[in-house]
């Protein structure tokens, strides 16, 4: 998801309130770097300060959706009139939530927000007897509920969305991590490590030498 949002201390607390509920979070401060940065990034959810220095958030997001941009729109504001609400929703957002807010309230609406993206996601996967339901974030295998980190849980669910396929080392980093991430650290291999735990056997991630990993049913490679 992207955050625009000019107060460094308030983009902070939110990104990392975001990544600890298993967000990928890019950060920028203005409405030139949100251009930038939705032009490059296809991404489920984005979240803006409505009023920035370099303008409205509103007049923004209303010309992105004039040009066919879809993602699903958040405004943080201050203002809190009735005026200012309808104003955010005639303009194309699709959430608004006034200052100061609850930060749990914040990564629940977020939360919905990234379930509406353009992209439509079986609700339930099934690989064998693994069930991921995306809608839940719960994953079952053999009936018994798994306790997975958010991390966790992502990583999975894109596995889940291309079962049988391999899925590359860098798309899931994309994918589950923020531009924050180092891509050439073992993140990853140690999430997969965890998860390979906690799924349990017989094995469902299979490694796929010199690409990344695919999430398939036990049997012959």
């Amino acid at each position: 998801m992207l955050l625009v949002e000019d107060d460094g201390d308030l983009r902070f607390g939110v990104a990392a309130a975001l990544r600890a509920a298993g967000f990928a979070v890019d950060e920028v401060a203005d409405l030139p770097q949100a251009d930038e940065a939705l032009f490059v990034t296809p991404y489920d959810c984005a979240v803006f300060d409505r009023m920035l220095p370099s303008g409205d958030a509103a007049e923004y997001v209303a010309e992105l959706r004039r040009g066919g941009g879809a993602v699903p729109v958040l405004f943080l504001t201050a203002r809190d009139t009735v005026a200012d609400r309808v104003g955010g929703f005639a303009s194309g957002g699709d959430d608004y939530l006034v200052k100061p807010f609850a930060v749990p309230e914040l990564v629940a609406r977020v939360g919905s927000l990234c379930r509406r993206a353009a992209v439509v996601r079986p609700p339930v996967h099934h690989v064998a007897d693994l069930e991921i339901d995306t809608a839940r974030r719960q994953v079952r295998r053999a009936g018994v509920l798994l306790t997975l980190t958010g991390r966790e849980f992502a990583v999975l669910e894109v596995l889940a969305a291309r079962a049988d396929q391999a899925v590359s080392r860098t798309e899931l980093i994309e994918s589950c991590w923020d531009e924050m991430a180092e891509p050439r650290s073992n993140v990853l291999e140690v999430l997969v490590s965890q998860l390979r735990r906690k799924l349990g056997d017989p094995p469902l991630i299979r490694t796929v030498r010199g690409l990344g990993y695919r999430l398939a049913p036990p049997g012959p490679e």
